[in-house]
């Protein structure tokens, strides 16, 4: 009796299969959606070249990390969303998530080293200026320049190959800082010697522009995080995009807690304390800072977020440009700005010069109504002095050390503070 129970439920069971299939096969559609192939069709963004800046190359930072963005391995913070799109071409920077294993992501900023409009631009002051047309091939007409073929014959980056540019970093060059930019450029396959033999026509002319728009991602190559310089993590280049780690900027820290904001003010003096004083004996100065210059990581860790700003004086060679070097202007000099702005005098600049900048723009805004008197009354009357821009005979070192003498009560150890916890809790530096 049971075997015959199970044949007559075995029969009911193939009949039921075949009706099923029967039904799919009468219903185009249904089977359509039942379809395994559908099901594993993944929406994907449509990069277009104009987007990311590779219709420009060779006037372009570089393609060291186009891979990563066509494969889908740097997506925009919609990545999750189930309709990918870009985000519009006219900002700025933007928000993004990598990953090398396709199963952890992290998130990374996008930038521009300066805006599309700003780049259109420069792009018709290239073709009016030296071919004048209104459109024309950037590549070709920057290649004519008298500049780029003596960078063509150059064996070595040297200070008159690199003279009127506009980026503070090159004001006032040395031929070691020089050396270290060609021995560390981070877009080409062989790097490490001074000599350019290992950079090819088009590799020499990416370095050019890139140095011509904007420093930063250059500084973030040669000065890296992980050597302990407090600029974030260079991840590459595609096209006019730059990739690197992401940190949210110091304007986002205003309200902030005052442990919080003591911290992060703290930090500041310590990152200025370092640009006078390190190991390479390069003095670092920020020609301006603003609300973004800074940036703060998840873990609570403050970095330079912009070093576009930052300018460089070597103080064991000294600048090697004359003021008169200083003054020549080509189009390499107008790219993104006023080709009448004038240049700083590298012996003008002072070792308290950022700190004024910091004390003028960001400590009030983060420390301003944030503790208990009398001590707020003590930091304001401080912050004063310095915006003021001090005593000429008051030293950097003796202002940092008296302002941080002030806020060092104020900070806390937790949990908040990532970067230096749980140590400070063994620790009486903190």
């Amino acid at each position: 009796m049971g075997r015959w129970i199970c044949c007559l439920c075995s029969r009911v069971t193939d009949s039921l299969m075949l009706l099923l299939v029967l039904a799919l096969s009468c219903n185009p559609s249904t089977a359509a959606t039942a379809s395994p192939s559908a099901s594993h069709i993944k929406p994907s963004y449509s990069f277009g070249r104009t987007f990311l800046g590779l219709d420009k190359c060779n006037a372009c930072i570089g393609t060291s990390i186009c891979k990563k963005f066509f494969k889908e391995e740097i997506r925009f913070d919609t990545w999750l969303s189930s309709h990918l799109k870009l985000p519009p071409s006219y900002l700025l920077s933007y928000s993004g998530n990598y990953t090398d294993d396709a199963k952890s992501w992290r998130m990374v900023d996008i930038t521009r080293l300066t805006s599309k409009y700003q780049h259109d631009r420069a792009d018709k002051r290239i073709c009016t200026s030296l071919l004048k047309t209104k459109t024309c091939s950037l590549e070709r007409a920057l290649r004519r320049t008298h500049r780029f073929q003596k960078w063509l014959r150059a064996k070595r980056l040297t200070p008159d190959l690199v003279q009127g540019l506009s980026s503070p970093m090159l004001r006032c060059p040395s031929q070691r800082l020089l050396d270290r930019i060609v021995r560390r450029y981070a877009e080409v396959p062989d790097a490490g010697s001074i000599y350019m033999d290992h950079l090819t026509d088009r590799d020499k002319l990416r370095l050019l522009y890139t140095l011509s728009v904007n420093s930063h991602p250059i500084l973030l190559q040669i000065f890296p995080d992980v050597e302990g310089w407090p600029f974030p993590r260079y991840l590459g280049s595609c096209g006019r995009l730059v990739v690197s780690a992401s940190t949210r900027p110091l304007r986002d820290f205003y309200g902030a807690a005052p442990e919080v904001a003591a911290d992060l003010a703290l930090q500041l003096l310590a990152i200025l304390r370092s640009m006078g004083t390190n190991d390479l004996n390069y003095f670092f100065y920020f020609t301006h800072v603003d609300a973004g210059t800074f940036g703060v990581f998840s873990n609570g860790h403050l970095f330079i977020r912009d070093a576009s700003t930052l300018g460089i004086i070597d103080k064991e060679e000294g600048s090697q440009l004359t003021d008169g070097q200083q003054e020549y202007k080509d189009i390499f000099s107008c790219l993104t700005v006023n080709c009448q702005s004038a240049f700083v005098s590298c012996n003008s600049i002072r070792e308290k010069h950022s700190l004024i900048l910091v004390c003028q723009e960001l400590l009030p805004k983060l420390l301003k109504g944030k503790f208990l008197q009398p001590m707020q009354e003590k930091i304001d009357s401080f912050l004063q002095h310095c915006t003021d821009g001090l005593a000429d005979d008051q030293g950097f070192n003796e202002v940092v050390a008296k302002l941080a003498e002030l806020l060092k009560p104020l900070r806390s150890c937790d949990s908040r503070f990532a970067y230096r916890y749980p140590d400070c809790k063994y620790s009486d530096k903190y």
